[in-house]
């Protein structure tokens, strides 16, 4: 079978289409297109990187075929070009490190403190448990990332990386405050 890749615009990203047999896996058809030489030098992509779609209906399964419902000799296949990713054990390291670190800063450097409210400042024994518990708990968090969980996909957008820290620095950091 014939299959051409084409990115999401319509324009062709290899020179010439992919020989696959007609039992092929999408697994195949991702080790065929990156022995290939791709176009345009910025499309060239791993394998985390990139989502296959065929008719408008992605092909998320390494074990699902590429057959079309025609049975022609011959397949189109959109390439979505999914950004840079890394993997999710570096993701939750960074979401976690950061509320491990922010809440002792806060503890041990009250920013209350350069308000002129400090002067007086009494840690009471439930505020020094809270702050043992709290680190406790990101770190038990982080060495489960990478030593029990096990993730189903690979890799995530670069993007989520931001994003997600943003939401567990800030609260930690809201959290460490009061």
């Amino acid at each position: 079978m014939k299959v051409t890749v084409v990115s999401r615009g319509g324009r062709d990203i290899l020179r010439g289409p992919l020989d696959l047999s007609d039992s092929a896996t999408v697994a195949d058809l991702q080790e065929a297109f990156h022995k290939r030489e791709v176009l345009p030098v910025e499309a060239k992509t791993d394998s985390s990187r990139g989502s296959w779609i065929q008719k408008q209906t992605c092909c998320p399964q390494h074990q699902e075929t590429t057959q079309n419902e025609n049975n022609t000799n011959s397949l189109t296949v959109v390439l979505k070009d999914l950004g840079a990713q890394v993997s999710y054990r570096t993701l939750f390291f960074f979401e976690y490190l950061g509320p491990l670190l922010i809440y002792p800063v806060f503890y041990y450097f009250p920013v209350y403190s350069f308000l002129g409210y400090g002067q007086d400042r009494v840690i009471h024994p439930v505020q020094t448990y809270a702050m043992y518990y709290w680190c406790f708990h990101y770190f038990k968090r982080i060495m489960e990332t990478f030593f029990v969980h096990r993730f189903s996909h690979a890799t995530s957008p670069v993007a989520n990386v931001f994003r997600n820290c943003a939401y567990y620095w800030t609260f930690g950091a809201y959290i460490a405050y009061y």
